[in-house]
């Protein structure tokens, strides 16, 4: 009993750690689909910027950070450890990818801006520019590159508490009735505590 219960709380680490792991990666990539910027030209044209246009490597990191929590759930202690560094790796490129954009929305917009205008270079691009409305999207995406961030550093400093994963069914050797028995037959009877002096 006391074995069980002391089992508990290292799954339950790993269920919430894999599961907040998840969860922000799926947000991280929902986040990407959203309008992050609304840009007015001087001209009074609107643009809808979102994030595939703003921040286009966040698809990437995302199902990368899916893929990598995927692998995380069956991987051994050392590989958890590698990981949760590439998880860790992953949430400090969202958190740049997110800056960049917040930081600079003119510029992240610049190629939605030249595709409705036609226009290119920063400097013509930003001279078309009115005025641009940004979203809370850019900060969400920071705020869940800094969680993911901590995610890894969890991942690193638990998994090695982590229950490691087990076979419920032992392979079976099939053998003909009638087979011979050898004396390595008989150690592996030993070994599977079976008594090989008797026929059964």
């Amino acid at each position: 009993m006391s074995d069980t219960a002391s089992a508990r709380p290292p799954r339950r680490t790993k269920s919430i750690v894999i599961l907040a792991s998840a969860g922000l990666a799926i947000l991280t990539l929902v986040s990407w689909t959203q309008v992050w910027f609304g840009v007015t030209l001087v001209d009074g044209t609107t643009i809808d910027v979102d994030g595939q246009v703003a921040a286009p490597a966040l698809s990437a990191l995302a199902l990368t950070s899916l893929v990598l929590v995927g692998a995380l759930s069956i991987a051994g202690p050392v590989f958890r450890v590698i990981f949760g560094i590439l998880e860790s790796l992953i949430g400090v490129a969202v958190v740049f990818s997110g800056i960049l954009a917040a930081g600079d929305p003119i510029a992240a917009s610049a190629s939605a801006i030249s595709t409705a205008t036609g226009v290119s270079g920063s400097t013509s691009v930003a001279d078309l520019v009115d005025t641009i409305d940004g979203g809370f999207w850019p900060w969400l995406v920071i705020v869940c590159g800094v969680l993911i961030i901590l995610a890894g550093v969890a991942i690193v400093a638990t998994s090695r508490h982590w229950p490691t994963a087990t076979r419920k069914y032992q392979a079976a050797r099939l053998e003909p009735a009638d087979a011979q028995r050898t004396s390595v037959d008989d150690w592996d009877s030993l070994s599977g505590g079976k008594d090989p002096t008797t026929n059964d």
